[in-house]
């Protein structure tokens, strides 16, 4: 016979996670998975800095296609973390800014940098341990 411990089921809506399959989950998981994204980040870290135009943007984000930096720049706008701003000129001018919902961001996506940063040597060295212990036979 099993003992007790052995035949608890974690019911995720008892320890506080909501079902994985609940709206809610959903919804966070979305959201999560629009900030965790690599440009995002990178995208809402430079905007923390005043506005900017599309070409000053895709100048300090190395690496970055254009439509990539459309794509995620109308995502971050459609969300509601950075406001367009059409000035008519010749050529049209255009900045993005960051909303004070975009600024909130900036206090986490820093915390989350500053982890990184703290622990990039751990994690290097874990890899290593890792990748080592994989390739033996």
């Amino acid at each position: 016979m099993k003992a007790a411990q052995e035949r608890t089921v974690m019911i995720p809506g008892h320890i506080g996670v909501p079902d994985p399959g609940s709206p809610n989950c959903r919804a966070v998981a979305e959201i999560l998975s629009r900030i965790g994204d690599k440009w995002t980040v990178l995208i809402v870290v430079t905007l923390g800095e005043g506005p900017r135009r599309f070409s000053e943007i895709k100048r300090l984000l190395n690496g970055i296609s254009q439509r990539m930096l459309t794509l995620t720049l109308r995502s971050l706008e459609r969300d509601g973390l950075v406001t367009r701003t059409v000035t008519p000129s010749i050529p049209p001018r255009v900045d993005y800014e960051l909303t004070d919902l975009g600024r909130d961001l900036l206090g986490p996506v820093g915390e989350l940098g500053a982890w990184a940063r703290r622990h990039e040597g751990c994690i290097a060295a874990a890899r290593q341990r890792y990748d080592a212990a994989a390739a033996k036979p």
